[in-house]
């Protein structure tokens, strides 16, 4: 095998297993990397799904354009070297995360992924594209004759060690670099406690750990004695001590080994905190959330729906700006209850100057929905089968309505009724917008006939099947999407 050839086998096998680890951590999310081996090799990009186009110009202006950034290393090149390695930080460029190094062995790289909007921290995402810097420089040092081939596999295992790395990171910044506390014991408790139910019920409340030099400064309501704390993996006696605190501002104190006692109030000023709150819950760094666990996996969304292709056409219309502003409040409001409640249901958002007549249940005198007592009523409502009906007058005009319509492309069979059906009533009504909120947290968004899916499927890019010369995938690239 070439050297050109085992170097393109590294980085085809190192992006897929990247994609696919961050794909289950964010979402369907799509990988590329800038990189140059050698130190006067060209500067080379593999993005087999398009996610830079449209950054075209400024990759221009970065690398060829300049040479400024090869003037940089400061790194002699020894191929057989790659633990020298020096960071390059994330180039801010709009939607996307990136992160890169430079080592002996790779001279110059730069790591890319999606900047997905609802993400609770892109922390354990730099982490993760640090660590496919770390797997690249190790894979070209060893070269083919010592090459595994596991580095996919790796970064396609990585949530727990990504959101560890970070943790570990932050802590240096926070309390400095002799800290004690183990994490990964805490991320496996945690996934541990959150499969436990009590009594058919899951865990709700908060978990923090801490310090051992804090707990002096610490005012505990009730502290157990030092010879009798649970022990921290004893996860069904920890899944019922946390019903103490359930519902209420107190919380569990964990120094990560045992329970310690309960605390109320303020916590200390270094804390990470497991936050229940049923099927799921939220990890966080002192009040900062860093990703959010359910299922017995972390994942890094903060489970509330992106609704600003909403947000956008509500803009777009006719309403006035703080009435259009105020009706998006009102839907992000019912739309986040159902996602806490885990029930479906489905939103007609209609911008008709006299709104339409849908077949359900109408009320005698519309509901003012600017009123919180008839807001939560309609929240309540919503679990009934059937849409709500909201007029640009932010007032209630019905509920369990039945939306209905003919047969139209790009019905989704696996989605069920309620999406079908909202779907074939956008395409026979003008200025409808619907919102259908899935009992599995999925929120789907319909405008005339077509669901505004943000995880749309990608084309791979014709001109990037395998790594290219930078300098050519500018000129010729194009979005293909």
């Amino acid at each position: 095998m070439s050297e050109c050839t085992f170097t393109n086998r590294c980085i085809v096998e190192t992006i897929e297993g990247l994609q696919e680890g961050l794909s289950h951590f964010s979402g369907p999310s799509r990988t590329a990397v800038i990189y140059s081996i050698k130190p006067d090799d060209p500067i080379q990009i593999y993005d087999p799904e398009n996610l830079l186009a449209g950054h075209e110009p400024k990759f221009k202006e970065l690398y060829i354009d300049t040479d400024e950034w090869r003037k940089k290393i400061i790194i002699s090149y020894d191929k057989k070297k790659f633990s020298n390695l020096i960071s390059e930080k994330n180039l801010e460029l709009a939607g996307l995360i990136s992160y890169g190094g430079r080592s002996s062995s790779v001279i110059y790289q730069m790591w890319f992924t999606e900047h997905h909007p609802n993400m609770c921290s892109i922390g354990p995402t730099e982490r993760w594209l640090e660590q496919a810097v770390w797997r690249l420089s190790h894979d070209i040092a060893n070269e083919e004759e010592l090459y595994t081939g596991i580095s996919g596999g790796f970064l396609k295992e990585y949530s727990t060690h990504a959101i560890r790395d970070y943790l570990i990171d932050e802590m240096n910044v926070l309390i400095g670099w002799d800290t004690q506390v183990r994490i990964y014991p805490i991320l496996e408790a945690v996934l541990k406690i959150s499969r436990t139910p009590e009594e058919g019920a899951w865990p709700k409340g908060e978990l923090i750990f801490v310090e051992k030099q804090s707990l002096p400064k610490m005012k505990f309501i009730a502290k157990f004695p030092k010879a009798e704390q649970p022990i921290l993996e004893n996860v069904g006696h920890i899944r019922k001590l946390l019903q103490s605190v359930e519902n209420s501002d107190r919380k569990l104190v964990s120094d990560e080994k045992t329970i310690i006692g309960i605390i109320k109030g303020d916590k200390p000023t270094f804390s990470i905190t497991a936050d229940f709150k049923g099927q799921h819950g939220f990890l966080k760094l002192n009040d900062n959330k860093v990703c959010s666990f359910s299922d017995g996996s972390f994942k890094s969304t903060t489970r509330k729906a992106n609704l600003v292709q909403v947000e956008e056409a509500l803009l777009e219309s006719n309403m006035d700006p703080i009435a259009a502003s105020t009706l998006f409040k009102i839907v992000t409001s019912i739309v986040h209850s159902a996602e806490r409640q885990r029930h479906g249901c489905s939103i007609v958002i209609d911008l008709n100057e006299k709104p339409i007549f849908i077949s359900g249940h109408s009320l005698e005198q519309p509901v003012d929905l600017e009123n919180n007592e008839y807001l939560e009523l309609t929240k309540s409502l919503s679990k009934v089968d059937g849409a709500l009906h909201l007029g640009a007058d932010l007032k209630l005009h019905g509920f369990a309505c039945l939306l209905d319509g003919h047969f139209i492309p790009g019905e989704n069979r696996a989605r069920g009724a309620r999406f079908n059906s909202a779907l074939r009533f956008t395409a026979e009504h003008d200025n409808i917008i619907v919102i259908v909120v899935s009992s599995d947290d999925r929120v789907s968004i319909m405008i005339n006939g077509v669901a505004l899916n943000t995880n749309y499927q990608w084309k791979s890019s014709l001109l990037c099947n395998e790594p290219l010369l930078l300098e050519k995938w500018v000129t010729i690239s194009k979005p293909s999407y």
